[in-house]
């Protein structure tokens, strides 16, 4: 049986090496608070204003403000800066506090399209910090998928089918 790893670098397209190659280098140190704030708020207002009313309702329940402030921590507690995150709310616990929502392959790519603008946007992150945080990304949205298809196998629901492979480079 394939791990929740396993799963994700398949679904992804993103090896375990290369989704984890954040932790080489101390993308806070690099990058600064503000630019993680920065690139949160332009995630979100594109989440927010998104056409797709499936995905936006997916958030409808978040401020987004909170839902800024929580990502932006999370990012800045993961990419080499301080436990902002834990700090404030406890363990990240990504698959636990992702579980009440439909975390599917049409959901994960909606969301890395989103992110992937917000990238492009955010002009302070130079490109290997953009391909190291896209890889992350990528990787940990289908790690999300992957434990939304374990925690539905476990209420008798059928498995989410995967869809092709996504190439991971930027």
């Amino acid at each position: 049986m394939q791990t929740l790893q396993q799963k994700a670098s398949e679904w992804s397209g993103v090896d375990q090496q290369d989704a984890f190659a954040i932790d080489e280098i101390n993308l806070f140190d690099k990058l600064g608070l503000q630019t993680f704030i920065d690139l949160s708020t332009d995630f979100y207002t594109r989440v927010y204003d998104d056409e797709e009313e499936w995905f936006r309702s997916i958030f409808a329940n978040s401020k987004k403000e909170d839902a800024i402030q929580n990502q932006y921590e999370f990012f800045v507690q993961r990419m080499g800066g301080p436990p902002l995150y834990s700090q404030r709310k406890g363990h990240p616990a990504l698959i636990g506090r992702h579980r009440p929502f439909p975390v599917t392959h049409e959901a994960a790519e909606r969301w890395l399209l989103h992110m992937q603008q917000a990238l492009d946007n955010t002009t302070d992150i130079d490109q290997d910090s953009k391909t190291r945080m896209l890889n992350f990304f990528r990787h940990t949205a289908y790690f999300l998928v992957a434990g939304n298809d374990l925690k539905n196998q476990s209420q008798g629901a059928p498995p989410c089918k995967h869809g092709a492979n996504k190439p991971a480079a930027v």
